[in-house]
């Protein structure tokens, strides 16, 4: 996938200005972002949905402008929302799509076959989605992009609202997907679904590309460490964490204990102040039952470079891109 330039506006609104990502064959790329930030007309620019303004985009070997109709029979796309025919049954939908994908008649009932097993929808195969609840028709709409072998899949915060058993097996079957050479596109709010799935991330404000790289590269780019230190005897915390305090080490941050996990957490900038700690708190006879380093977590990296903590953005798409 090779995006240059893209930009879409709606009225005033600038949704996309100027956007470029790149994302390997065979790989995850995770696509974060604020609410309004233009992540879902992206998406819907990418799958031929809406044209854009200016700017190219490639999938596949396709462009999305001259070429929808090809790319159409090569990708799959599971929207923010579940949209299934309520008057099919499970597996009437998935047949449905198999056959409207040219797989035989044969094929298309054994692929839907697979895939309500794959989604633990079974036994409500024959049932009218209607009947369905939310977590099993949003099963069931997953299972639908899926059921052609897509070569690219976009995934527009596919797992929201989904109870965690649901959500590990829509995960199981991305990673099994990228392992049988899909690659993916997915934006998501949750930052778990990020680490656990994404090779790569790209972190999109107001229309704009303002950060991208691999999980571990983001995190080193906020800046810091936390040397985490765990002694042997948790009733020393407050003296361990005196200890490095009243030391004055160069570029020391203030030392923080957490009773809960019986640990000290040290923020450190350097391999150096790492040594320094440690060697202070053995010289001062602490005994110490473990030491650790953390990165930031990818909530913090969203934080720092959104200026928005997670949980004030989720929801999905503004106004402004559900209206698009």
């Amino acid at each position: 996938m090779e995006v240059r330039g893209l930009v879409k506006t709606f009225g005033p609104t600038r949704a996309l200005d100027g956007v470029d990502l790149t994302v390997r064959p065979g790989t995850v790329l995770g696509v974060l972002g604020p609410n309004g930030a233009g992540k879902t007309t992206l998406v819907r620019i990418l799958s031929t949905l809406i044209r854009p303004d200016s700017g190219t985009a490639r999938v596949a070997g396709y462009d999305v402008v001259r070429e929808p109709r090809r790319l159409r029979r090569v990708i799959g796309l599971t929207g923010q929302y579940a949209s299934v025919d309520e008057k099919l049954s499970g597996f009437e939908n998935l047949y449905m799509i198999g056959r409207l994908l040219d797989l035989s008649r044969k094929d298309a009932r054994a692929r839907a076959g697979e895939m309500l097993e794959r989604f633990s929808l079974t036994e409500a195969a024959r049932r009218p989605a209607a009947q369905y609840s939310g977590g099993m028709r949003r099963r069931l709409d997953l299972a639908a992009s899926m059921i052609g072998h897509p070569a690219v899949l976009y995934l527009d915060e596919p797992t929201t609202g989904l109870d965690p058993r649901t959500r590990n097996e829509v995960w199981q079957e991305v990673r099994r997907m990228v392992t049988d050479g899909a690659t993916v596109l997915l934006t998501t709010q949750y930052m778990e679904e990020a680490e656990q799935l994404a090779d790569e991330l790209t972190v999109v404000d107001r229309g704009r590309v303002i950060a991208e790289g691999r999980v571990a590269e983001l995190k080193a780019k906020v800046g810091g460490r936390t040397l985490v230190v765990r002694p042997a005897d948790p009733v020393v915390l407050p003296a361990m964490r005196d200890a490095v305090a009243d030391a004055g080490l160069d570029g020391i941050a203030e030392a923080l204990t957490v009773p809960a996990e019986g640990t000290l957490h040290v923020p450190i900038v350097s391999d150096e102040q790492l040594t320094a700690v440690v060697a202070l708190l053995g010289a001062r006879g602490f005994a110490l039952a473990g030491v650790d380093t953390r990165l930031p977590s990818l909530d913090e990296v969203f934080l720092a470079v959104t200026g928005q903590r997670p949980a004030e953005v989720a929801g999905g798409a503004d106004e402004k891109e559900a209206a698009a």
